[in-house]
C-alpha cells in the first residue's frame, strides 16, 4: 500500500512542477503583451509555449510528467500603425507581440485548476497515510 501512496505522491508532485514552470511561462507572456523592438521594423518578444511529456521513474511504477520543451509560437505578429513610435518601421508599422491576452489567460485558469488538483492529491495521500498510521497504533 506505501507503494501505491508513494506513486501518488510522485505523480501529483510533478504534476505540480509542471503546472508551476507552465504558469511561469504563462507569466512571462503576459508581462511582455505590449513590448516591442529596441530598433525599428525589428522582431518584438515571441509567445512561449509549454509542451509535456510523460516520463516513466521506474522506481515507483509510475509516469510522471514533466515539461519536454519551451518552445516559440510561430503564428503572425500583431502590427499596427504608428509611424511615431520608436519601434516603427519605414511604413510606419509597428510589431507587437503574437500574445493573445484571452488564450493566456485561459491558458493560465487551466493550469491553476491543474496545479490545485495535483495539490489535492497530495493533502488526500497525507490523510491517508495519516489515517492508515492511527489504524496501526490502536
Amino acid at each position: 500500500m506505501a507503494d501505491i501512496l508513494q506513486a501518488s505522491m510522485k505523480i501529483a508532485a510533478s504534476g505540480l512542477d509542471a503546472q508551476s514552470r507552465r504558469m511561469r511561462i504563462i507569466s512571462e507572456n503576459l508581462a511582455n503583451v505590449e513590448s516591442t523592438a529596441d530598433v525599428p521594423g525589428g522582431d518584438p518578444y515571441t509567445r512561449k509555449t509549454v509542451t509535456f511529456e510523460q516520463h516513466l521513474d521506474e522506481a515507483a511504477g509510475a509516469n510522471l510528467v514533466k515539461v519536454a520543451r519551451i518552445g516559440q509560437d510561430q503564428s503572425e505578429y500583431r502590427l499596427e500603425h504608428d509611424p511615431s513610435h520608436p519601434a516603427a518601421d519605414e511604413n510606419g508599422n509597428v510589431k507587437y507581440p503574437n500574445v493573445n491576452l484571452l488564450i493566456e489567460m485561459a491558458d493560465m485558469r487551466e493550469a491553476n485548476r491543474s496545479y490545485e488538483a495535483n495539490l489535492q492529491v497530495i493533502k488526500q495521500v497525507r490523510e491517508m497515510v495519516s489515517m492508515t498510521l492511527d489504524m496501526l497504533r490502536r
